[in-house]
């Protein structure tokens, strides 16, 4: 349950601190007295959109903190586990609210973000705002009451898995074919590139081995001339530098034999000669291998033009040319294989859509299962709240495409978001006249009764530990608004419930009875909660029958309702 909430800051509230109790919570107070107010709070704690409008004027920040009972880890204890947020004997949930528009959430005190918050809240507290009860006029929002009355969250959940697995199949396939139309449209073009970088048979680094060939091949003459003079100087002249440390050796090898200082000298002399010999040997073999063939050379000029053509036309290195090349090889193989993969993948998208039909099909039976039950409570419900008469009626309608997704009973229809149905819920309020959309016939009072009865059903078949209701009085008054609290009053046996009334019929029903009051204070207004004892309780549903001025009469009505609220 909800055990309090503490508000600091907030709209007109300086601080508050409000203690909730079991069974029904009822609060009142006069028009702007500030009920609305708090519920603002209450759905700022729960993660609703907030801006710096909602702090106090003059204020830092707002603080808004709600305390739960621990049971409540039951529904949101695996989403704080994931976040790595601790559990303690209670859950609470705090909100900071800063003047200049920034907000800080915490749950546990660890901090959180705010769709965390927000998550946790929807899993907390179903609360029913005054404008809520126009969703039953949105026919997209009949499905999900549909599957929350009938705990289809495993099939609703399994039919959208379905589909996203089918939808991405659906892409692969249309990427594929608008691959294969583009390869259709450009093979030519690709082919026409291949064929002739494949016919240039390119070899990595071959433009710098080319260039240095022809340099050797351009100056072979020079080459051969240049060596031949160096082969006489070093060796083969009378005057040669070989003859001339031959001698410098024999002379200095006398020197060594009288004086051992030059024996250094004559191992580095013999080094020079060796040096030379070996060089002499080198130039000689070098000069035999010089090649003079200009074939060879005009060959390598048009090899080296090509290459530079090739390049010059597609703006790259050879070497980007040949990984071009190999790309488009690559995209000419993939055609050929395009067709295996679409081939492939048609059958995955077959199967898919099989699995698809049957998962919408299985949600299709289950929903009708529950939309009979549905339908049963509905006018149970609506016969105790004043509509003895109504037929209430959950209508299935689906699209039929011949290229629907969904094939059932060898009809295609269309594959929605949230499965194969359109579902609409229709009513009629008076005897013999037949259902039509919810929308159309429905008055703001029936209305209020039908989101009630749908409420009250659905707290029964679902975890909707505590639900909040905003003025759900609207548009009734009389026998129905006491009808109206003996269903919350009965409600209130399951689940925790907080409601804002205006009628005594209703307020009459309350465990706890909350008083929003609005006072003056040092030029400002401020707005209090006060829990009312027994004779408060009772002097204010009068105030509600008689308003500023209680009477003897209002008092003893106000003492009936009441006496029935408890045997109710």
């Amino acid at each position: 349950m909800l055990k309090s909430l503490y508000v600091r800051d907030f709209a007109l509230i300086d601080e508050l601190s409000v203690s909730f109790a079991p069974g029904l919570t009822i609060i009142t107070g006069e028009t702007g007295a500030g009920k609305s107010i708090l519920m603002g709070a209450l759905n700022m704690v729960l993660g609703e959109r907030a801006s710096a409008e909602v702090v106090r004027a003059g204020a830092r920040k707002a603080v808004i903190e709600a305390v739960f009972g621990g049971e409540h880890y039951e529904n949101i204890g695996e989403m704080l586990d994931e976040e790595q947020i601790e559990r303690t004997p209670e859950l609470i949930l705090r909100r900071d609210i800063s003047a200049t528009g920034q907000s800080r959430c915490f749950i546990n005190d660890t901090p959180c973000t705010v769709s965390l918050l927000k998550r946790a809240g929807k899993q907390l507290v179903d609360l029913h705002g005054q404008h809520d009860h126009q969703l039953l006029l949105h026919t997209e929002t009949h499905a999900g009451m549909l599957d929350g009355f009938g705990l289809l969250h495993a099939e609703t959940a399994q039919y959208r898995n379905t589909l996203e697995e089918y939808r991405k199949l659906r892409h692969e396939l249309q990427s594929l074919n608008e691959r294969a139309d583009m390869l259709r449209k450009k093979r030519d073009f690709i082919d026409y590139q291949y064929r002739e970088l494949d016919a240039a048979a390119l070899v990595e680094g071959e433009e710098r081995s080319i260039d240095e060939e022809i340099n050797l091949l351009e100056n072979a003459e020079t080459l051969f001339n240049l060596g031949t003079a160096l082969g006489e100087h070093l060796y083969a002249s009378e005057s040669s530098a070989y003859t001339t440390l031959s001698s410098a050796v024999h002379l200095l090898e006398k020197l060594s034999a009288i004086d051992k200082s030059f024996e250094p000298w004559l191992e580095e002399l013999r080094g020079a000669t060796a040096t030379v010999e070996e060089l002499n040997r080198f130039v000689g073999s070098y000069i035999d291998g010089i090649d003079f063939n200009g074939d060879r050379l005009e060959a390598l000029r048009e090899r080296q033009i090509l290459l530079q053509r090739l390049a010059k036309k597609h703006g790259k290195s050879i070497d980007e040319l040949i990984a071009l090349r190999d790309r488009l090889a690559e995209e000419l193989s993939l055609e050929e294989n395009l067709a295996g993969e679409l081939t492939t993948i048609e059958a995955e998208i077959q199967k898919a859509r099989k699995a698809l039909s049957a998962s919408a099909e299985t949600l299709s039976a289950h929903r009708r299962e529950a939309a009979e039950r549905l339908e049963q409570e509905i006018m149970t419900g609506l016969a105790t709240l004043g509509i003895p008469h109504s037929t209430f009626e959950v209508r299935f309608t689906r699209e039929a495409l011949p290229d629907g997704d969904i094939e059932i009973d060898g009809t295609r229809y269309r594959a929605f978001d949230n499965g194969c149905d359109r579902i609409e819920f229709m009513i009629s309020t008076n005897l013999g006249e037949s259902p039509k959309p919810l929308a159309k016939v429905a008055s703001g009072g029936e209305i209020s009764r039908v989101m009630l009865a749908m409420k009250s059903a659905l707290a029964r078949s679902a975890e909707l530990p505590i639900l909040v209701f905003d003025e759900i009085d609207t548009g009734i008054s009389g026998k129905v608004a006491q009808s109206v609290g003996f269903s919350l009053k009965r409600l209130s046996r399951m689940h925790q419930i907080i409601a804002i009334t205006h009628l005594p019929q209703i307020a009459a029903m309350s465990d706890l009875h909350l008083a929003v009051v609005k006072r003056i204070q040092a030029d400002r207004t401020l707005t209090g909660v006060t829990p009312l004892d027994k004779d408060e309780h009772v002097r204010e549903v009068a105030r509600l029958f008689s308003g500023t001025e209680i009477t003897e009469t209002s008092l003893q009505l106000a003492e009936e309702l009441i006496e029935a609220g408890r045997s109710a």
